[in-house]
């Protein structure tokens, strides 16, 4: 299973797990590893996540946000923080994609304006262009 569809299983399971209250461990029973390790490390890190999202969602209350759209970006800051081997843009690109794909039309330009912002001051604290270390802490730097 590629790459896409494991983040967009965990995106799904996050979601669910949200509106649903059911556990993340039923709803990933049958995922895949890297599914797993996306939903639990979103599950671990969501204050962080969240604080991170309403930092840029500049005039949103976190609560307002739809949580498909909300957990999209999640998935995303979780790997632009976590997992250095998945650039900043990847993890963008596949989170406006999805948001494309499932969310409505105004949903792309609002995941990408976040992420984008959230990724410049990221990038600006470490001094480089990608995430530095599988422990890299979750960032709430200023807005470009």
């Amino acid at each position: 299973m590629r790459r896409s569809n494991q983040r967009r299983d965990a995106v799904f399971a996050c979601y669910q797990q949200e509106v649903t209250d059911r556990p993340l461990s039923v709803l990933l029973a049958d995922a895949k590893p890297f599914t797993v390790e996306l939903a639990q490390g979103v599950e671990a890190h969501r204050d962080d996540l969240d604080e991170v999202i309403s930092e840029y969602a500049k005039g949103w209350d976190i609560k307002r946000i739809a949580p498909l759209e909300k957990n999209i970006m999640r998935v995303a800051l979780y790997e632009m923080n976590f997992r250095e081997d998945v650039p900043f843009e990847v993890a963008i690109d596949e989170a406006v994609e999805s948001a494309k794909k499932f969310c409505g039309a105004e949903a792309p330009g609002f995941v990408n304006g976040i992420l984008g912002a959230a990724a410049r001051a990221m990038k600006e604290d470490q001094g480089s262009g990608g995430s530095e270390g599988d422990e890299a802490p979750v960032t709430n730097g200023e807005a470009a």
